[in-house]
């Protein structure tokens, strides 16, 4: 521990005296580069400020000056060399701006070695500590950062006190926020118990009763309690435990209640029930179908179903069937015409052979 705090107190020490600012690197390079060619530079820029406006022999700008006069003139004679003017009068004035720019550049730009041997010391200093902790130059910020990090990690490892200190004040923290998760939860709770208690009562559960039990648990990333869902199917029966108890009807049931009741709390835009009306039959499969079909006035419902008190409730009808092909197996899956929804809920309501009565039934099914 002493010998890797040491280490890092040592290259902590030489990036804080180095002070390499983000970006400097970029910066310095760039200076490096123009003071290093400072003379070409020069000679170059002025090179060009004598060719566009200030040689002795006929410069450029001056030549099209001249050329924009002449022109001018010929244009009062025929108007059909306007366009030409037009062109050549663009191509003057940006001809000036460039030598303004050129001007101004020259202006600025001189030859410092002073100043090139102190940018030349500082990018080698920078190269050759990059070296040194293997890193890229324009990266030595960043890993000044992190060693710092990691140093001041090792200091408070090293601090008893200061972390008791730490620990006391996040675990203040974690209570406060525990103790608010907890009250929401226990009106959450009382509320969807009642809720889907009510519910319970139009699904051929008359009399039975729906809670969540939160029980207390050790201290955890959810909170202080695990949420359990109870149910008592019967009149008179005990509140027990919804997994261990409800059969598969009544769990069905159940879960289609909550899921009902929880769609008002939560923007979920589509749901999706397979099979959820297992176990069920008669009235309470045309309870259930009414259920997802009000379910489906706020929200867009996907049900797969074998009851045709279920299917006859909704809106649209796809048929979903099975065939061998080539000796694989394929799904295929076909919309329903009215005349294809009647058909369909008859085979449910009376198999392989439809008789008139069936469809009867089932246009009544539909009507409804």
């Amino acid at each position: 521990m002493l010998s890797e705090r040491e280490r890092l107190e040592w290259q902590v020490g030489e990036l804080e005296k180095l002070a390499v600012k983000p970006g400097e690197w970029a910066e310095i390079s760039n200076e490096h580069s123009r003071l290093s060619h400072a003379a070409n530079l020069i000679e170059g820029a002025q090179e060009a400020l004598d060719a566009i406006s200030e040689s002795e022999h006929n410069p450029i700008l001056s030549r099209l000056s001249s050329l924009n006069q002449k022109m001018g003139k010929l244009v009062d004679i025929d108007e059909g060399l306007r366009p030409v003017l037009e062109a050549l009068e663009p191509a003057r004035i940006q001809l000036q701006e460039a030598v303004y720019a050129l001007n101004d550049y020259l202006s600025r730009v001189e030859l410092d070695p002073e100043r090139l041997r102190a940018v030349d010391a500082r990018l080698e200093a920078i190269h050759s500590t990059a070296r040194k902790f293997r890193v890229a130059p324009d990266e030595l910020t960043q890993e000044f950062a992190t060693l710092s990090a990691q140093l001041r990690q090792l200091a408070d490892a090293s601090d008893l006190d200061g972390l008791r200190a730490q620990e006391a004040i996040a675990k203040a923290a974690y209570q406060v926020a525990a103790e608010k998760l907890s009250k929401a939860r226990a009106k959450a709770a009382e509320s969807l118990g009642s809720a889907v208690t009510a519910a319970m009562q139009d699904l051929s559960m008359a009399g039975g009763r729906f809670a969540v039990a939160l029980n207390l648990c050790e201290p955890a990333s959810f909170g202080q309690e695990q949420v359990e869902f109870m149910v008592a199917a019967h009149p008179g029966s005990v509140l027990r435990p919804l997994a261990k108890v409800a059969s598969g009807g009544e769990l069905a049931r159940i879960a289609l209640a909550i899921s009902v009741i929880a769609s008002c709390a939560t923007a979920t835009p589509t749901l999706i029930f397979d099979e959820v009306d297992s176990g069920i039959g008669g009235g309470v499969a045309e309870v259930v179908g009414r259920l997802l079909k009000r379910l489906g006035q706020d929200h867009q419902v996907l049900c797969v179903t074998h009851l045709p008190q279920v299917a006859s409730q909704a809106n649209q009808h796809f048929q979903v069937s099975k065939h061998t092909v080539a000796g694989r197996t394929v799904s295929h899956i076909e919309v329903l015409d009215a005349k294809s929804r009647v058909e369909e809920v008859a085979r449910m309501l009376g198999g392989l052979e439809i008789t008139a009565t069936t469809r009867k039934h089932a246009r009544e099914l539909l009507a409804l």
